[in-house]
């Protein structure tokens, strides 16, 4: 639990070092480090295992995108599972180096999925549009959550 940050009062003045910034006429109102990181951190806790999903996502898409494929010679299937894993997997990475745009590309992955599965889920109520309609929806529920979180 971090403390709050106090103000200086008004006749003080502020003094500084590495470690931590006070201000001379109070010894009670001194900030940290840890008391000026924690935005970012609160941020960074809401896509801190989030990678995981996205590279097994990726893998899901990916491998799915081959084998309707080979299943069925659709040149589709295999470039849009590939084009979806390959967003997934570089959104797992960019959250997994603490990149900017990890979350979104995997919001943008599951909105690019769950476009083109939903109506076709409807539609034709096979087993494979009503998965990958699943696996969207666990997409935009997830990344959706950590965007939302993150502003």
């Amino acid at each position: 639990m971090t403390k709050p940050i106090s103000h200086p009062p008004p006749d003080g003045k502020v003094r500084t070092s590495k470690s931590s910034v006070s201000f001379e006429n109070t010894s009670a109102a001194t900030i940290t480090n840890d008391d000026i990181n924690t935005a970012s951190d609160f941020q960074l806790q809401f896509k801190m295992g989030l990678e995981f999903p996205s590279y097994v996502l990726a893998a899901l898409t990916a491998t799915g995108g081959a084998i309707g494929f080979l299943r069925t010679n659709s040149k589709p299937s295999l470039i849009a599972g590939t084009a979806v894993g390959l967003l997934y997997g570089l959104g797992g990475y960019r959250i997994a180096s603490n990149e900017p745009y990890g979350v979104e590309l995997g919001l943008l992955a599951s909105l690019v999925l769950g476009g083109s599965s939903f109506p076709r889920a409807i539609r034709l109520q096979k087993p494979v549009p009503i998965m990958l309609s699943l696996l969207a929806a666990y997409g935009l529920v997830t990344f959706g959550d950590a965007f939302r979180r993150a502003w």
